[in-house]
């Protein structure tokens, strides 16, 4: 059963806390004659080409979207086949030295200046100006809204990963799963259930399949889709749908104008955090929130178009 703890969360979710150019996008495609629902990976995107630093090359590929684990919840079904084009992400979730380098060329979203319209009064809360906690700089930054990361990425030349794209990354080529790395997961696996009571250092747990860390718990990390709990309900069953996003906005419009994007409409975050029970870290979990929402296991990590 879902339960609304916070009155900034939008619709359903699934756990109790509260664009660049040249990539293919389309809200709802579909293949005339759809393949048998199995994940399928475009080999040819191996290659002798390194990819970016602090990166890790996504394959194109089908895979399976969503869950039917009632314990996962309503919103993330029905499970329907999706493509994705080859993308890269970072292997980690950014951090705070990461988001320090950042604050100190665009001053204007240094801690209280910038405008409450992208923001609330908790952005960044324990930094002292543009100080992260000391120890802390391997940690995820949090308290990060949806606009100060759609900024981030943008100084980086990089962008948010869309939802579809998320989830293929978060299953590391594994099929039906319900954890990055299998069905079942532990302490030893990742930051989840208040175990260590706080962030972790990024790359201290296990990474997947993808050679990605950090895909469940630790912090929830923001995507570029806007957030409606029926959005998988519109994709026909026997077709394929291809490089999904959800709202009304294509990837290019949301890099270049996402200041203009709807303050009331709640973007996806994915993954969970440190504080959630097992069943609220798994890869088809979802979840809501409103774009200038800040919180203390709310972060993110980007992806570039190959």
């Amino acid at each position: 059963m879902k339960t609304h703890i916070h009155f900034f969360i939008f619709a359903s979710f699934c756990f109790f806390t509260i664009p660049l150019s040249g990539m293919e996008v389309s809200i709802l495609t579909w293949a005339d004659d759809a393949p048998v629902p199995t994940d399928k990976v475009d080999d040819t995107d191996a290659s002798n080409v390194p990819p970016p630093k602090g990166m890790v090359l996504i394959p194109t590929g089908e895979f399976q979207m969503g869950s039917n684990d009632p314990q996962v919840g309503k919103d993330a079904q029905p499970v329907h086949t999706v493509y994705v084009d080859g993308f890269y992400m970072d292997e980690t979730e950014v951090t705070n030295t990461q988001y320090k380098a950042f604050l100190l060329e665009n001053p204007q979203w240094q801690k209280g200046r910038v405008h409450p319209e992208f923001v609330n009064a908790n952005y960044l809360k324990h930094w002292n100006g543009n100080n992260y906690p000391s120890g802390r700089g391997n940690h995820p930054v949090v308290y990060v809204s949806w606009y100060a990361a759609m900024a981030y990425a943008e100084w980086s030349g990089k962008r948010l990963p869309t939802e579809a794209e998320w989830e293929y990354a978060a299953r590391g080529g594994l099929v039906g799963k319900k954890y990055p790395n299998g069905n079942t997961i532990t302490p030893q696996d990742a930051n989840y259930g208040q175990n260590l009571g706080d962030t972790t250092p990024v790359r201290k747990h296990p990474k997947n399949g993808y050679k990605l860390y950090d895909m469940a718990g630790n912090v929830s990390e923001w995507c570029l889709d806007a957030y409606t709990a029926d959005f998988y309900s519109t994709f026909p069953r026997d077709g394929v749908a291809r490089n999904p996003l959800s709202g009304a906005n294509s990837v290019d419009w949301l890099m270049d104008t996402f200041t203009e994007a709807n303050r009331l409409e709640p973007r996806v975050l994915r993954g969970g955090t440190w504080i959630n029970a097992a069943n609220f870290v798994g890869v088809g979990c979802r979840d809501g929130v409103l774009p200038w929402f800040t919180f203390y296991s709310y972060g993110f990590r980007c992806v570039r178009d190959k």
